[in-house]
């Protein structure tokens, strides 16, 4: 039971050491929708 234990430990930390690194690694393409907003004149001081 206790190499049992040490194996499933053993996997989940290999599982988050994994997806860490996966994470640093990924190169996420930043969003390119262009956005538009009228803000109203207003919202500024005078």
């Amino acid at each position: 039971m206790k190499s049992l234990s040490r194996l499933v430990v053993a996997v989940v930390l290999l599982v988050i050491v994994g997806t860490a690194v996966f994470l640093v690694a990924w190169d996420i393409p930043p969003p390119v929708a262009r956005v538009e907003k009228v803000v109203p004149d207003d919202r500024f001081p005078r």
